[in-house]
């Protein structure tokens, strides 16, 4: 994934089909309760499985968690209290869910493999505080989704995310984010350390300026692939993502301070001077580019992954004077 296109062309989502619905299974009173398997046994879990007749499938990145004290950390981390409003994106089998429904929140699920509805329908039988959509997250838009699931209240957001789509589900959630409070998500380790990464090191790129902009970014602890079922082929992370009411720096314009971090990376080998003259989105000369830093004071040979979100607000507002 090139650091300049992060923003711009997520990843292609898996399919593309309008979201059907199931509301709580057992929304009768009069449904007996009935025995859950231990969703964090392997072997219950690969009991479950064999009930339905299903198999993980690969193109959906489905790797299942079987580990109690990594889903404890996830819901710590959310911090989930009775009558909190979530989404959860990829419930898989149920097993996060089922703990969230259990602390008493009231659950919107979002799953793409219809082949898992009806042990989801199983698994949550017991529990009207949860749906469950059969759909494509990134098929939904955002806002009206949140609207027509919770109204004017805010709401928090979990999930397992295969890293694929990763960067444009996080895109998705940040430009929603006056209605979101917390969004915690495991992920692959190194996308999780490319969204805190700090300037100067390798991994600091668009993605982690996109994050920081618009969120307080946390790694609440590691995680080893031996923990899920099938182990998937890399390790993750447990991120927590607070987003800001405002942002870290002040900036004219959000369109004008990304337009010149997506130029400064997308070419990240070159220094400034050469990355963004040759930038069309900027559409400025060498001579003019070099005026701009001047005037913000930033050294023309330096290279992207050395400047600070400060910095490139420095530079956009420069930009944004009108007198380049």
């Amino acid at each position: 994934m090139a650091d300049g296109s992060w923003l711009m062309n997520g990843p292609a989502s898996p399919i593309n089909h309008q979201p059907s619905y199931f509301a709580e299974a057992t929304s009768d009173k009069s449904t007996m309760s009935h025995s859950v398997p231990d969703l964090t046994s392997p072997a219950q879990l690969a009991q479950l499985f064999r009930r339905h007749s299903f198999r993980p499938k690969k193109r959906f990145g489905q790797s299942f968690l079987v580990d109690r004290n990594v889903l404890n950390k996830v819901l710590d981390a959310a911090d989930i209290h009775e009558a909190d409003r979530v989404i959860e994106i990829g419930p898989g089998a149920g097993t996060l869910t089922l703990a969230l429904a259990e602390r008493g929140a009231n659950v919107v699920a979002v799953e793409v493999d219809r082949y898992l509805i009806a042990i989801l329908q199983e698994v949550l039988a017991d529990h009207p505080n949860v749906s469950v959509i059969n759909a494509d997250i990134l098929s939904l838009d955002m806002s009206s989704f949140l609207a027509e699931h919770f109204g004017e209240q805010n709401v928090k957001v979990v999930g397992n995310l295969p890293y694929y789509i990763t960067s444009p589900i996080v895109s998705q959630l940040l430009l929603a984010r006056s209605r979101i409070e917390r969004i915690v998500l495991m992920v692959q380790k190194e996308v999780a350390e490319r969204m805190k990464a700090s300037p100067g090191t390798k991994d600091f790129g668009s993605m982690s300026v996109f994050v920081q902009f618009h969120a307080e970014v946390e790694i609440i602890a590691h995680v080893s692939k031996n923990v899920f079922q099938p182990p998937p082929e890399v390790s993750s992370a447990i991120l927590r993502l607070t987003p800001r009411s405002e942002p870290p720096v002040e900036v004219p314009s959000e369109e004008v301070f990304f337009d010149v971090v997506h130029c400064a990376f997308g070419q990240r080998r070159k220094t400034l001077l050469n990355s963004l003259s040759d930038c069309p989105a900027l559409g400025l000369s060498k001579d003019q580019v070099a005026q701009v830093l001047h005037d913000a004071d930033i050294d023309a040979s330096r290279r992207a992954e050395t400047l600070s979100l400060a910095e490139f607000a420095r530079i956009a507002c420069r930009l944004a004077s009108g007198e380049v």
